[in-house]
């Protein structure tokens, strides 16, 4: 999976995609405008809790590629301008954090002039849904010359959608805030419509601005909710400093602006929430680890995510969801109570599920 991380000029995404990635990107790599990619352990407090508990060889997390995508630069009247190589870079993500600045500091000046973040959220919004209604147009109108000529239930169920989604898009709004079922969503899966993509906005604040921090996410949530957005928070320079800390002078960091964790580790958490994604664990004294999985998965596809052999020839699963086993101690003391069962194919994985296969 892999989410991008856009935003207008010297709104702080390329310090976000550093401290989150532990990379160090300097002036002249900025300066060529390219495309950064890396990979980051998704944080798992029940990774490390069964670690603890079974001493294992090693713990293995689950992980999500994250992208600084360039391409946004600002024009000659000060105005952002939208370049190929931006919205081509976007179409690759499955979802987007849109970072928006908050902070104001005169060495960086705004791009359009002053600190505003509903207009930088909407600038990029309106950039989506015209592409998308670009797209949308060209389509339509081969599609309906197609569909005259050859009326097939797929050419017509299709050109239902793409109506639905120009009357949607023509009236300003993004295409993810349309309820979509499985059928209409495996239609148009090769689109890659931009306003579609799932959106975390993380504001990037000032120091003074920590204190507020639930305060601004929670109004700026109740603006973006009727645009199917999620909202979190950072503070850019802070962050960098924790980046570059031990963990324990990091926490200490942390308590001095009365912060219980990173910010970077929950946007983290958040962005991989926004994928529709949960995970699953398996235990030993080898290996205690994470898997990734889509929410609704069943037990015999979940399997798949070890090995597909594991899928194909899935007999039961025994499974034990993990706040039980913490809560009673042992894999006996589950089963004693009830807890430990053996659970067919058609069993859909919750978040938090501790399962062994049995297979042929």
């Amino acid at each position: 999976m892999q989410i991008g991380i856009v935003g207008l000029p010297y709104c702080g995404k390329s310090t976000l995609f550093q401290t989150m990635t532990r990379t160090h990107l300097d002036d002249a790599a900025l300066a060529r405008q390219q495309t950064n990619l890396a990979v980051v352990k998704v944080p798992d407090a029940r990774v490390d809790k069964l670690g603890d508990m079974f001493n294992p060889k090693k713990l293995v997390y689950t992980s999500v590629e994250f992208v600084d995508v360039v391409g946004l630069k600002k024009g000659d009247h000060s105005s952002t301008q939208f370049t190929g190589a931006f919205l081509g870079g976007v179409k690759t993500n499955d979802a987007l954090i849109h970072v928006v600045r908050l902070f104001d500091d005169p060495l960086y000046p705004h791009p359009e002039g002053s600190i505003d973040a509903m207009r930088d959220i909407n600038i990029l919004e309106a950039e989506f849904v015209l592409s998308d209604l670009a797209m949308i147009e060209t389509r339509l109108e081969k599609l309906r010359k197609q569909v005259l000529k050859a009326p097939d239930d797929k050419s017509k169920h299709e050109l239902r959608i793409l109506e639905r989604f120009q009357q949607t898009l023509e009236d300003g709004k993004p295409l993810r805030t349309l309820d979509l079922d499985a059928n209409d969503r495996a239609q148009i899966k090769g689109y890659q419509f931009l306003s579609l993509k799932p959106v975390l906005v993380v504001l990037n604040l000032e120091e003074a601005q920590v204190g507020s921090m639930q305060a601004l996410v929670a109004d700026m949530q109740a603006q973006v909710r009727s645009m199917g957005m999620s909202v979190d928070a950072f503070a850019g320079k802070i962050e960098m400093e924790l980046a570059q800390l031990s963990d324990e002078e990091a926490g200490e960091f942390m308590k001095d602006y009365g912060l219980e964790e990173s910010a970077l580790t929950r946007i983290i958490r958040s962005a991989y929430d926004m994928l529709g994604l949960i995970a699953f664990l398996t235990f030993g004294e080898d290996e205690c680890r994470a898997w990734t999985i889509r929410r609704n998965t069943p037990a015999h596809e979940a399997a798949g995510a070890i090995h597909t052999d594991l899928m194909n020839r899935f007999i039961r699963a025994e499974i034990v969801h993990f706040d039980d086993f913490v809560r009673l101690g042992s894999i006996q003391a589950c089963k004693d109570a009830g807890l430990w069962r053996l659970e067919g194919k058609e069993y859909v994985v919750r978040d938090g599920d501790m399962m062994t296969v049995r297979h042929g």
